[in-house]
């Protein structure tokens, strides 16, 4: 079997009758805990109809940025059967992976950098797609069927569909919210040609509060429930393959790889729990690590650090930038010396920021006096555009 939709096994056999699917779910759910999942629930395929067509009026208004692929085949992401139509229940289950300490404490330690929670520990895809595929075999050896499983990299709306099976509700800032875990949770799912009991969709409990909303930056929320993605930091840090546009590089202040401030200031984070799964936890040398430091690592020494982080996606050269947007937020004029020394970078997308960096840092007249021969040499028209800009 394997991930991102690819069948188990062509094993159809008769369907269950009710009291057998009751116990089937009951032993499904049992075997889920076993394997490290904190909850699991069952809905419908045709459950999600209403997130479809806010995930339509979301992709027409240019909200995904330049995240092409959540606009590529939308008819296979508003309805689980547009994947696959033979499906016939969605299981989605939920690994928490609550931090042991407050996420926006680092926002104050300006020559450290702040990553966001979920990268700081291994890549959760690896993980939770291996309990997927062990619960999907349990799946298919109990109950003769055929499976799919998916985790965060296929055309599936997790967490509408999270909602349906009664796992938490989408909060204001579209994120999943659970009564239990907090927002800390990821999610997981298991398509199948079974028949098993729902459950019932759980309902919005965010009431009249808008802490998330309140708290973004970037004000990434044109409303209650809708998210411009070209206005998150966490798009900006990952996703963007460019340079940060300039009207939001002072907002992201030292983050580095993502942005936790809307999901931690969710009232109810109250009753979340620590994370239990050891290869989720913080790395020490992840939890708050020197921008000084980072602004060293060349191309071999980058991958090495984030040897099995998600944070490796994202390549040195965009990882530098943002290191640099966040020593030119620092006030450290004695981080100057790292951006200027990468100011010699090969990576344009290196260099225009560090011309940033060293334009909030350095007082003008020493900004101009490296400015008049650097402009002189380079090559690379963005960078040019980068020196031009301070004034």
């Amino acid at each position: 079997m394997a991930g991102g939709g690819a069948g188990v096994a062509d094993l159809r056999g008769p369907r269950f009758l009710s009291s057998d699917a009751d116990e089937l779910k009951t032993a499904l759910a049992r075997e889920a805990q076993a394997l490290g999942f904190d909850c699991i629930g069952i809905t419908d395929p045709g459950a999600i109809d209403d997130a479809g067509k806010h995930f339509l009026e979301f992709i027409a208004s240019g909200g995904h940025g330049d995240m092409d692929w959540l606009a590529a085949s939308p008819e296979r992401r508003v309805d689980p059967r547009g994947l696959w139509q033979d499906v016939r229940s969605v299981i989605m289950l939920g690994v928490n992976y609550g931090p042991d300490q407050d996420p926006l404490a680092i926002l104050q330690q300006r020559t450290r950098a702040a990553i966001s929670v979920y990268a700081q520990g291994d890549d959760y895809h690896d993980l939770i797609k291996k309990r997927l595929k062990a619960l999907a075999r349990w799946l298919v050896a109990t109950a003769p069927s055929e499976v799919k499983v998916f985790v965060d990299t296929a055309a599936v709306m997790e967490k509408p569909l999270a909602q349906a099976a009664h796992l938490g509700w989408q909060g204001k800032h579209t994120n999943l919210v659970s009564r239990e875990f907090g927002s800390w949770l990821f999610l997981g799912a298991i398509y199948t040609t079974l028949e098993l009991p729902r459950d019932s969709a759980e309902i919005d409990h965010c009431g009249s509060c808008q802490a998330c909303l309140d708290i973004c930056p970037t004000a990434a929320f044109p409303a209650p429930y809708q998210l411009d993605a070209r206005r998150c930091i966490s798009y900006l840090t990952i996703e963007n393959k460019g340079p940060i546009p300039q009207e939001f590089r002072k907002a992201i202040g030292n983050r580095i790889y993502g942005c936790d401030d809307c999901l931690a200031a969710c009232p109810w984070n109250k009753f979340a729990q620590q994370g239990r799964e050891i290869k989720l936890a913080a790395r020490d040398e992840l939890r708050a690590p020197e921008l000084a430091e980072l602004a060293g690592l060349d191309d071999a020494a980058f991958r090495s650090l984030f040897t099995k982080s998600p944070l490796k996606r994202i390549g040195r050269d965009r990882f530098l930038r943002n290191v640099l947007i966040a020593i030119g937020n620092s006030g450290e004029v004695g981080l100057a010396q790292e951006a200027r020394r990468l100011l010699g970078d090969a990576s344009p997308l290196v260099r225009g920021a560090a011309v940033w960096a060293l334009g909030q840092l350095l007082p003008y007249e020493e900004f101009a006096a490296i400015k008049t021969n650097a402009i002189a040499n380079e090559r690379d028209e963005s960078v040019c555009e980068e020196w031009r800009a301070v004034s």
